[in-house]
């Protein structure tokens, strides 16, 4: 039997695990939510080597490869050249089917909850401020993502400037410590049955079987906009760069069923970067692009917000103009550059947005009541999107040999 049980693969145990706990959810929600602690205990130990694992692969990235920063510059401008043009499709889509199935139409804001407390919405000037940190450590402590990639970006550019064995000593060492945090990535991986059973547990046990028309309306029509932006946009891309599209799903299914039960792609982060270096991106690419498009490339989140605000205007009865649209989407896709890769945290953007453009704050208690089921598929599509991402790059670098070879190992 032990031996039964070992031979079952982690994605196996997985799929096992999100079964059992969504049975759990269903059977005894109240019981479900007691499970929430394993479920935090999991997100707690991922956290727990992101900054190192970002700080290691990046420095090693950039400055081990030679003084040639051009080649980062470069890197860095089609990446965000890239991800603003998959954005921009994404909320496209997101438009046509928030209005051809109208989900927010029939609801009755008065008969909502009062909303969460809200925050001041961010600004372009407030988002350029707040990528600079003031403290690594600082940034460190809070998991700031963005801070710790642009600090670890000037640290790796200025030890190119350094020679000689110095050097050598904190190359040296960074590549210890990515390599370190792969194996502990392998280690904290085998909690993650639990770790994602319970989470499954507690979405099922707070969502219940009873959900509203409309709610159950606006769920349909975030993930069939979400299958058809795959379809419309990622999977051509796809095609273009010749990815080898089977083999890369099984790099990048272990990664995203993380990410689908958690909600949380910073849960995810560490396996994708492992995987995609062993799918045959390159370790300079998957260090620069996967984190950078944790800040930039929300392509799920971005199509959420905009789906959102558009349900609480048709709820309302606001007949927003096109023009008022496009500016509230080209708001979004401003201010969506700053949710952090955590659950939940793009209500705070939403209510901002909402509170800009005159919509009722109420919208987002209605929201709040299928706003998990919605971020496990978002959340999903922000992992697989950068993923790809890096593939992309790897192709525009010229170093997409690897992929095609398949000289990897698999998962």
């Amino acid at each position: 039997m032990w031996k039964f049980l070992t031979s079952i693969s982690l994605t196996r145990w997985i799929l096992i695990a999100m079964a059992a706990g969504a049975l759990v959810g269903w059977l005894s929600p109240g019981a479900a939510v007691e499970l929430k602690p394993l479920s935090n205990i999991f997100l707690r130990l991922i956290k727990l080597i992101v900054v190192p694992l970002l700080f290691g692969t990046l420095v090693v990235g950039i400055a081990g490869h030679g003084d040639d920063l051009r080649r980062t510059g470069r890197l860095a401008w089609k990446s965000l050249l890239y991800f603003e043009v998959v954005t921009s499709s994404a909320l496209v889509v997101c438009l046509l089917a928030v209005h051809l199935t109208k989900p927010g139409v029939g609801v009755s804001l008065s008969a909502a909850a009062a909303p969460p407390a809200t925050q001041a919405p961010p600004t372009f000037a407030g988002i350029l401020e707040h990528t600079i940190p003031v403290s690594f450590f600082e940034a460190a402590a809070k998991n700031d993502v963005l801070q710790v990639v642009v600090f670890s970006v000037f640290f790796a550019i200025a030890l190119t400037q350094v020679r000689g064995k110095p050097k050598e000593t904190v190359l040296s060492f960074c590549e210890g410590v990515a390599e370190t945090m792969f194996k502990l990535t392998g280690i904290l991986m085998r909690y993650a049955p639990i770790g994602v059973g319970a989470a499954i547990a507690v979405t099922v046990g707070h969502s219940g079987i009873g959900v509203l028309k409309n709610l159950a309306m606006l769920v349909g029509t975030l993930y069939g906009a979400l299958i058809v932006f795959v379809l419309v946009a990622l999977l051509p891309v796809a095609l273009w760069i010749r990815l080898p599209i089977r083999r890369f799903l099984r790099f990048v299914k272990e990664p995203a069923l993380i990410a689908f039960a958690t909600t949380s792609s910073d849960a995810a982060l560490p396996k994708a970067m492992e995987n995609m270096e062993k799918f045959g991106v390159p370790r300079r690419i998957v260090a620069f692009v996967l984190p950078t498009g944790y800040s930039f490339n929300l392509d799920g989140s971005t199509l959420y917000l905009a789906l959102a605000s558009i349900f609480v205007a048709q709820a309302a009865g606001v007949d927003l103009t096109l023009g008022q649209q496009l500016l509230m989407m080209v708001t979004l896709m401003v201010t969506s550059k700053g949710v952090a890769a955590v659950p939940r945290a793009s209500l705070v953007i939403l209510s901002g947005v909402l509170v800009q453009f005159g919509l009722p704050l109420e919208g987002i208690a209605v929201i709040l009541a299928v706003d998990e089921l919605m971020d496990m598929a978002r959340t999903t599509i922000n992992l697989v999107g950068n993923c790809l991402a890096t593939a992309v790059m790897a192709r525009w670098e010229g170093e997409f040999e690897g992929v095609l070879r398949g000289a990897h190992e698999s998962p």
